[in-house]
């Protein structure tokens, strides 16, 4: 069964950039991989979405211009580099795998498969 691996998070100032990694166990090819987060008294978020191939990403609105998706199938390995972070972006962060709809950048809730055991970013002075 495919499981996923986070590493990164942890505490930065305002402003500043950190980067999350989601590692498989297995092959990544087959999966969209998304984002998402939970701030501690409210519900959990979609954070950015991207397709098995790469091809196709989405973002919240929220972070959009200063988060980017990637992956490298070759190392089964999803990304999100988090410019710009904001007091705001402080959650635990979780990636998650969507076998079923891999060819979009949906990541529908429905559909994810396998989680991440989560990662705290913290963003403070």
């Amino acid at each position: 069964q495919l499981q996923l691996v986070q590493s990164g998070g942890g505490l930065v100032q305002p402003g500043g950039s950190l980067r999350l990694s989601c590692e498989a166990s297995g092959f990544l090819d087959y999966y969209a991989i998304g984002w998402f987060r939970q701030a501690p008294g409210k519900e959990r978020e979609g954070v950015s979405c991207i397709s098995s191939s790469g091809a196709r990403v989405k973002y919240a609105d929220s972070v959009k211009g200063r988060f980017t998706i990637s992956r490298d199938n070759a190392k089964n390995t999803v990304y999100l580099q988090m410019n710009s972070l904001k007091p705001e972006d402080t959650a635990v962060y979780y990636c998650a795998a969507d076998g079923i709809t891999a060819g979009s950048a949906d990541c529908p809730n429905r559909y994810l498969e396998r989680w991440g055991q989560g990662t705290l970013v913290t963003v403070s002075s």
